[in-house]
């Protein structure tokens, strides 16, 4: 397995980073996960100006344009041969002297890439739906910004796995935040609910993409915030993210969500998703 750190591509066992890197020390660093579908990254201007605005937000100095971005995924996306990839790419403010909160004078930033094969949902998760728990968001108040500091998520996701479950649907102050990787969205008399973007929410490409198609298929849609009630008593809850695209969440907690199965709306989203992707991405 080919990696890239620093300006070379090379295997990933002789990939190393210093133990004084920030990204270890801190978890000062940035992250993105693009899904690639027949050789072609899906969004890249989108996911590359999430990245450019967590990097202004870090104060951390953008080690390549755009352009140079897109050359370097084109490049790991032709170290494997699957058609279908994950590309996870992550930027760090790079090693320093000291171990010392206060940023460095002049940092370099440690650059890294890698590529995975793309870990869809599985047939029988999109045909039957996942479970999830619900949990107190215990997150910091910037998760607007995409960055590798992931424990508090880590935790929660662990906690529903523990439970048998695929995701936890996460509530601040009585109010729908998100998933512990995903955005989280529901369903109440056939129209779409989805919480607001705010410093508590991670601006979702997949959810963007969600509500594009919601409004091209002339889908009511209320972009506010949802009471941990209304979650609860939602005709369908859904889960949107790079990896998993969308995914019907039926039961909450081990309560059914609806009819505890996959409901109609979200069978056309899925439906829509699944031809705007064959046509931009596969056509």
């Amino acid at each position: 397995m080919s990696v890239y750190l620093n300006g070379q591509f090379m295997p990933l066992s002789e990939a190393k980073i210093s133990v004084m890197d920030r990204g270890f020390l801190f978890g000062d660093g940035v992250y993105e996960v693009i899904p690639v579908y027949s050789r072609r990254p899906f969004r890249l201007a989108e996911h590359l100006a999430r990245l450019r605005a967590n990097l202004d937000a870090l104060r951390l100095p953008a080690p390549h344009t755009d352009s140079e971005w897109k050359a370097l995924i084109e490049r790991m996306i032709g170290q494997r041969n699957e058609p279908d990839q994950s590309i996870y790419l992550q930027v760090t403010r790079g090693a320093a002297a000291a171990r010392s909160h206060v940023f460095p004078d002049h940092p370099a930033p440690t650059v890294f890439m890698m590529s995975e094969p793309l870990a869809t949902p599985s047939a029988e998760q999109c045909a039957h739906g996942i479970a999830a728990v619900s949990a107190d968001d215990i997150r910091w108040l910037r998760c607007d910004l995409k960055t590798t500091a992931l424990l508090a998520n880590c935790l929660l996701r662990q906690q529903a796995v523990d439970a048998g479950c695929v995701e936890a649907v996460l509530f601040r102050d009585g109010l729908l935040t998100e998933g512990a990787a995903s955005s989280i969205l529901a369903v109440k008399g056939g129209v779409l609910l989805a919480p607001p973007k705010n410093r508590l929410t991670l601006p979702g490409v997949t959810y963007d993409v969600v509500l594009e198609l919601a409004a091209a298929n002339a889908l009511p849609t209320q972009v506010r915030a949802i009471a941990q009630a209304e979650v609860r008593d939602a005709d369908e809850l859904w889960l949107a993210s790079s990896t998993k695209e969308v995914l019907a969440i039926v039961s909450l907690d081990g309560q059914p969500i609806g009819a505890g199965r996959p409901g109609p709306v979200f069978r056309r989203m899925y439906d829509w998703y699944q031809q705007f992707k064959q046509r931009v991405m596969r056509g």
